[in-house]
């Protein structure tokens, strides 16, 4: 009995104690400033991770201009061919079409194109091809101010001349504008690592350009290219453009047909950095034993290819799953 009753006054007493170092604990935490921890250098022995996470944990700010440009272009096709439809029922229903309403027509549907062409072009602005993407984003707006030009100035007052050099110039940069639109749509599997879509995307791609400089040619010569019998040319253009039709059919089929490797493991082997379980690595090659800083790390990788931030991979990759489970 009188061990039970020391037994009881043990407990309490240290309950008691407990609580008192818990408030005195909490008074202290309350009364000292607020710290924040100091940022920490790596030191050269630490072990670095291949591949780490890095400042794409948070959305970029280019991500969400991008997606703006996008919206912006958008909307103005729909405008554009809003207007362009309002114009060509007035114009059948009052049976009256004028110098203005031809004006406007055509500005209408130019501003349409060069929108059509702007959305290609934005296609690859976030991806490490991005510099084609702002080279045709450059030649389409050329090309729509000198089609604006052509549509909005009176030249029957002007003689004659000036004209003809604005139709060659709109020409040529519509050519360019176009052939990068469509370069750039194929360029979107340019991060495939097949060997058949690598090089179905490299002849389609040297066919679109051969086709664009066999067109512009004779623009800029004012057909001396050619010459005067351009038989032979325009068969050689012709078998060109036929290759050129011939991957742009193809080449999307092939990519979906071939099953793309996966991403961890061709990324492991390029690296040469996997444990013998087949997990990612240190440097100093000790194993990772972490799954979401395997997954962190694949998340990187694909961000530093691609130049998309974390937000945009992570809907790419969910918009993939929920297509994939509707079908």
């Amino acid at each position: 009995m009188r061990l039970e009753n020391r037994r009881s006054a043990y407990d309490s007493e240290s309950a008691r104690r407990s609580a008192a170092r818990d408030d005195e604990e909490v008074r202290v935490t309350q009364d000292a400033p607020e710290q924040r921890p100091a940022p920490t250098e790596p030191t050269s022995g630490a072990p670095t991770r291949t591949g780490a996470p890095t400042a794409a944990a948070t959305p970029a700010p280019a991500a969400k201009a991008l997606r703006g440009y996008r919206r912006i272009a958008i909307v103005t096709l729909v405008v554009s061919l809003s207007i362009t439809a309002v114009v060509g029922i007035v114009t059948l229903l009052s049976g009256d079409f004028g110098e203005v309403q031809g004006r406007v027509l055509g500005t209408t549907l130019l501003i349409a194109g060069a929108s059509i062409l702007a959305l290609c072009h934005l296609s690859v602005v976030g991806r490490p091809v991005r510099v084609v993407g702002f080279v045709g984003l450059g030649a389409s707006a050329v090309a729509l101010v000198i089609g604006l030009l052509l549509i909005w100035t009176p030249w029957y007052d002007n003689g004659g001349g000036w004209p003809d050099d604005l139709w060659r110039w709109f020409g040529i940069t519509s050519i360019v504008a176009a052939s990068l639109a469509h370069a750039n749509l194929l360029l979107q599997l340019s991060g495939r690592r097949r060997s058949a879509v690598r090089i179905a995307l490299a002849i389609t791609l040297a066919a679109i350009a051969v086709v664009a400089v066999m067109l512009v040619l004779p623009l800029i010569s004012e057909w001396t290219i050619p010459g005067g019998d351009g038989g032979e040319y325009w068969r050689w253009f012709g078998v060109i453009a036929i290759i050129d039709a011939l991957g742009t059919i193809v080449l999307p089929v092939v990519a979906l047909l071939v099953r793309e490797q996966p991403a961890a493991s061709a990324d492991s082997a390029a690296a040469g950095a996997t444990d013998a379980a087949g997990g990612p690595t240190f440097d100093d090659g000790r194993a990772e034993a972490s799954a979401p800083d395997a997954l962190e790390q694949r998340i990187a990788r694909l961000t530093e290819r691609t130049g998309l931030d974390r937000t945009a991979l992570l809907e790419a990759a969910l918009d993939d799953f929920e297509a994939r489970r509707s079908a």
